[in-house]
């Protein structure tokens, strides 16, 4: 049960704009990626190798455990591919803060057992059946490894989590069906779905993609007739995944997703989003800079200030304090956003 202390500092934090706590980071271990996805340029990178060390480690946890930090979610790029990943849970698991992971589950299987053993849950990438999913990863047995490194987690531990998640878009919405399929066949937990981010500088796109770009990604105005037919028939088919959980989101949400690419069109507005991300979590990048989402321009770096002192310099809390979500065009047109009352305990 979460403390009335903690429920207390979050409160304090959306009322001041200072960060009292912190229930959430996410972490990005190692710069590089495993997968070439259509939709993201962090591949492209990899070259230019970063990554956190076991210092960067013990340096951040004195900020982690000032700010009570609950959960850490290891992103990337792909975390596993850092070589002290393991380590690194280890240090974590010392001051009792929860680790997720998401990942590409390229390397699941070979990690399988220490995955059960220092990892509470896994949210892995599924774009589609094994040619779709394949496809969109440009490797030619991602859709293999992917399952096969599930089914040895659940040969360990039939119970340990885990999640697939799917951006949907042009070279996948028709296959959504198929993915619902694909993911109770491949032994998931639960199924989550997004549109794909294609308007920000997130995910190493230091130029903003082209209308050429965004075409190859984002669903054509002939197409989104059919995509809303898609979700509707989902929705209608699959009211028990719904009532039981196994999809994630709930119909609305799932509506919302047709309504953001018809926005980038101009024929509705974005979807509504309820976001408090900058006051209950932040990402901390494999060369260690700290940004308060994903989305939005950095704020510091670990190696020359310590977390809490990023959060709370004068220009973070002004920050938070005049960032208008509702029209602030970067939170408007975001994909990925996070909402965590003062009261809600992370699992």
């Amino acid at each position: 049960m979460q403390s009335l202390l903690q429920t207390y500092k979050r409160y304090r934090t959306l009322r001041t704009h200072r960060i009292s706590t912190l229930p959430l980071v996410i972490l990005m271990p190692h710069s590089a990626c495993n997968c070439r996805c259509v939709m993201c340029d962090i591949w492209k990178d990899n070259k230019n190798l970063k990554q956190l060390t076991e210092a960067d480690i013990s340096s951040l946890l004195i900020s982690l455990k000032k700010l009570g930090t609950q959960k850490v979610l290891m992103s990337g790029g792909e975390a596993l591919l850092n070589p002290n990943f393991f380590r690194f849970c280890e240090l974590l698991q010392k001051e009792n803060i929860g680790i997720s992971l998401l990942s590409t589950g390229i390397t699941l299987k070979q990690h399988a057992r220490q995955l059960t053993k220092h990892v509470q849950d896994i949210i892995v990438s599924l774009d589609g059946d094994e040619s779709v999913h394949n496809t969109i990863r440009n490797i030619p047995d991602a859709f293999q490894k992917l399952q096969a490194g599930v089914q040895a987690i659940k040969a360990i531990d039939p119970s340990f989590r885990i999640t697939t998640r799917t951006v949907i878009h042009r070279l996948n919405y028709r296959a959504w069906p198929a993915i619902i399929a694909t993911a109770k066949e491949m032994g998931a937990d639960q199924v989550s779905f997004l549109p794909a981010d294609i308007s920000s500088h997130a995910f190493n796109r230091e130029v903003l993609w082209s209308d050429q770009r965004q075409q190859e990604v984002l669903p054509s105005p002939e197409e989104l007739e059919e995509l809303h037919l898609i979700t509707e028939q989902i929705i209608a088919q699959h009211q028990r995944d719904f009532e039981n959980g196994f999809i994630a989101e709930q119909p609305d949400k799932l509506r919302k997703i047709h309504q953001y690419y018809s926005a980038l069109y101009g024929q509705n507005p974005f979807p509504y989003k309820k976001c408090n991300a900058p006051w209950v979590s932040a990402v901390v990048e494999a060369d260690g800079t700290v940004r308060p989402c994903f989305f939005h321009a950095a704020q510091g770096n670990i190696h020359t200030t310590d977390l809490e002192g990023i959060l709370n310099k004068e220009e973070s809390i002004r920050f938070r304090k005049e960032l208008d979500m509702d029209n602030n065009e970067t939170c408007v047109k975001c994909v990925c956003y996070l909402n965590l009352g003062p009261g809600t305990r992370i699992q």
